[in-house]
């Protein structure tokens, strides 16, 4: 057990690694165990080998297992969750003629997040436990879509001061935004290559230039 141990730790070179990053890959592997096989089936053990690092490495960092699965939702949530703003930072310094096309990309970019793997068992496990971890589900809520809708709501503030959008709650228009782009998945599942969330994207962004375009 020693020799595993040490390849864990130091073979395969994260010994080298710090602190946060170990704590990192800790939280990053308990996420892909937790979404592979569930809460009640996945073991510590199994995460430290899909970590790279020793089981007493994983008690060093996190209390138990418990602490691991609150923690490794988390941070996917600020994973998913900085993917979202990375997409709606598209929108700095758009111009008028651009809006439509700038909204449909992030739309399309949305829309492959939303329905990729990381964010979809995230939303499962996010709820998959309620009871036993009360308000996980909507913290995950709050480090998401609550931060999505907030930043979108400072680019479309920006935009209708610059005459791009009419004059309307930027809270409200992104509220709108949001749910024409994201309710589709929440009633069916696309295919690979299917091309159906893109153009779900670009009829959302149709529907909303109606309602909010200058």
């Amino acid at each position: 057990m020693g020799s595993d141990s040490s390849t864990a730790v130091s073979g395969t070179g994260h010994g080298a690694r710090s602190r946060e990053q170990r704590r990192e890959a800790i939280l990053t592997a308990a996420f892909t165990v937790f979404a592979r096989r569930g809460y009640a089936q996945t073991c510590v053990q199994e995460v430290a080998r899909e970590a790279g690092v020793a089981k007493p490495t994983v008690y060093n960092h996190l209390d138990d297992k418990e602490a691991l699965y609150r923690e490794a939702v988390q941070a996917a949530a600020g994973r998913v969750a900085e993917q979202g703003l990375a997409a709606v930072e598209r929108l700095r310094g758009v111009a008028g003629g651009q809006v439509g096309e700038a909204l449909t990309a992030i739309g399309q970019a949305l829309a492959e997040l939303w329905l990729g793997p990381e964010a979809t068992a995230l939303r499962e496990l996010a709820c998959a436990h309620a009871e036993s971890f009360p308000g996980l589900s909507a913290d995950v809520r709050e480090r998401t879509a609550v931060r999505l809708q907030r930043a979108l709501s400072d680019h479309l503030a920006r935009l209708a001061l610059a005459g791009h959008l009419r004059p309307c709650d930027p809270d409200r228009a992104a509220e709108h935004l949001l749910a024409l782009l994201t309710g589709p998945a929440q009633f069916r599942s696309y295919g690979a290559g299917s091309g159906d969330g893109d153009e779900d994207a670009r009829q959302a962004v149709d529907v909303f230039l109606r309602a909010y375009g200058a």
